[in-house]
């Protein structure tokens, strides 16, 4: 018996080998496709919705802008056009749950850095503080790298007005001043569709892994969609 096994023993091995290829094959075949949820209003906590699109149940998209970022460049939808990004809302001089925001995104950024289909967004709720000057010092501290992401500000009522009712994303303050707004920890992951796939917790270093894990489905399903 050994002698048999020994004179076909690279048989046995080739087999194996085989084997183990095609069970994983068969393994990847029937895995069923992770796919992330598309974001509509009427599925958000409605106090960070305008009222005016809480009922909407589908076909909800980042509505276009335009605004200035950290070099004062004009930024505009374009600039996002087939990229997967992340957005979030903040201001430079908040000492709350921003720095936290703030050193987060910059550990996206060193994930993603070398990703050219990946950028960041980040939109400041205090434009009148948050001017360019402002913005390039505080992006030059936190070493932002300027073709990854943008820190943007430009007019209150156009930054409200995409705040609540595209990416879902800010309390109103309800003391009735002029599109007066209260950010939250939400960073917002956005597809190539520029539709909401995903709300994560921007001060929690393990919903970062989570995001993280959730561009690459959206990646991996682009790239199926090619082939």
């Amino acid at each position: 018996m050994l002698q048999f096994f020994s004179k076909y023993k690279s048989l046995f091995i080739t087999l194996l080998i085989l084997s183990a290829i095609i069970i994983s094959l068969m393994y990847q075949a029937l895995k069923p496709e992770e796919k992330l949820a598309i974001y509509e209003p009427s599925m958000v906590q409605p106090e960070l919705v305008d009222e005016s699109i809480q009922y909407i149940r589908k076909d909800h998209k980042i509505a276009d802008f335009k605004l200035i970022n950290q070099n004062g460049d004009t930024i505009t939808q374009e600039n996002y056009k087939d990229k997967i990004y992340v957005a979030d809302f903040f201001f430079t001089t908040c000492v709350s749950i921003c720095p936290m925001m703030t050193d987060n995104m910059v550990r996206l950024q060193e994930e993603i850095k070398n990703n050219p289909d990946v950028m960041l967004l980040s939109h400041t709720v205090t434009p009148l503080i948050d001017t360019v000057e402002q913005l390039k010092k505080y992006s030059e501290e936190k070493g932002v790298l300027d073709h990854k992401w943008n820190m943007v500000t430009g007019d209150k009522k156009q930054i409200y007005e995409l705040a609540r009712k595209s990416y879902l994303a800010v309390k109103t303050t309800g003391d009735g001043g002029p599109f007066d707004m209260i950010h939250t920890e939400n960073f917002i992951l956005v597809d190539k569709d520029k539709q909401i796939r995903g709300f994560y917790d921007g001060t929690n270093p393990d919903e970062m892994e989570k995001l993280l894990h959730d561009i690459e489905i959206l990646e991996n399903h682009y790239k199926k969609s090619k082939s």
